[in-house]
């Protein structure tokens, strides 16, 4: 019995899963059963994992590649990518320089960000500076557009299900996210060489944007806070993404999904010598979508938790608080 009791435990998952392919858009309404699945999971634990996603493994893995060679190559020529005043939002972004917006303390990562090509029309070009090319990796660069693309497709199509979860029209994203500001991100954790003072990999924290798709880290840690208060491991299958609610969308929806805190723990010591590598496409609407609390989640009960701020805003305040703006 106890032996069977410590295998429920190994095989327990911490979030649930949902099967991308038995969704279809057309048609849906909220009573479907993958809109049903992923708003619930979106409420109750505000992570999920998605198989049968659509997105080209060989894409991922060849991305994978390229992102170690450019963060194997020496510090010097790393950081001739690092642009002042793009605050972290494209090329590189050395080691120590973010942290949880609650420490003061730096996460223990180094990160390279690609971003939107091209702003939508009457956008501020200023919101959409140009990709950094690494010439000693240029591939980088053409395999992060091409995922790119293919983790907002996805997005679309996740938000579209959530609209209808929240009885909205099914299209309701799909202008707020056209060509937003969205953020594909490679980050790097190094190996661990002395004893941190008190880092971790990642502190907890809560995402910024609308949700948050990530495939599998090269490495384990990513960890999620239980209701309970129990930090739970999140180790996804093979081919599935993680994708969880940020604190737009908690907003948008005054609270009703969560934005569930999360934390990249450090691993054993007996580990310490062996980097992770993950690759998190952070969904992000345009710049002027009003987060204003949605009028079908206020109600007697449940006054509206948030002030109005548009995204753009908002993003700016994290952004000062995680010190990657000043």
């Amino acid at each position: 019995m106890k032996e069977a009791n410590r295998q429920n435990m190994v095989n327990h998952r911490a979030i649930p899963v949902v099967d991308l392919h038995q969704y279809d858009s057309t048609g849906a309404d909220g009573n479907s059963p993958f809109v049903k699945a992923l708003g619930n999971a979106f409420r109750e634990v505000g992570f999920v994992g998605i198989v049968n996603h659509g997105v080209d493994t060989s894409l991922i893995d060849a991305f994978y590649e390229a992102s170690n060679r450019f963060f194997g190559l020496p510090e010097a020529i790393k950081w001739n990518y690092e642009i002042p005043g793009l605050a972290g939002q494209r090329g590189y972004t050395s080691f120590g320089k973010e942290h949880a917006r609650q420490s003061d303390v730096a996460d223990l990562k180094e990160f390279f960000q690609i971003g939107q090509d091209s702003p939508p029309p009457g956008g501020d070009p200023s919101e959409y500076p140009s990709n950094v090319v690494v010439t000693e990796v240029p591939e980088l660069s053409e395999l992060g557009a091409r995922l790119y693309q293919s983790f907002e497709q996805v997005g679309r199509k996740l938000l579209s299900a959530i609209a209808l979860y929240l009885n909205l029209p099914v299209n309701f994203f799909e202008e707020k996210v056209d060509r937003g500001n969205s953020i594909l991100r490679a980050i790097h954790y190094p190996p661990i060489t002395r004893e941190p003072a008190s880092a971790i990999r990642a502190e907890q924290h809560e995402d910024i944007n609308l949700i948050t798709l990530l495939v599998g880290a090269s490495a384990g840690g990513l960890q999620i806070l239980g209701k309970d208060g129990m930090w739970l491991p999140v180790i996804p299958e093979e081919n599935e993404i993680v994708v969880n609610v940020g604190d737009m969308l908690q907003r948008l929806t005054n609270n009703y999904l969560c934005s569930t805190t999360h934390r990249v723990a450090n691993p054993p010591r007996d580990e310490w010598h062996k980097p992770r590598l993950s690759i998190p496409f952070f969904m992000h609407p345009r710049s002027n979508m009003d987060l204003t609390c949605l009028p079908g989640c206020v109600d007697e009960n449940h006054p509206p938790a948030w002030a109005p701020i548009t995204a753009g805003e908002y993003l700016n305040e994290r952004l000062r608080e995680i010190g990657l703006k000043k």
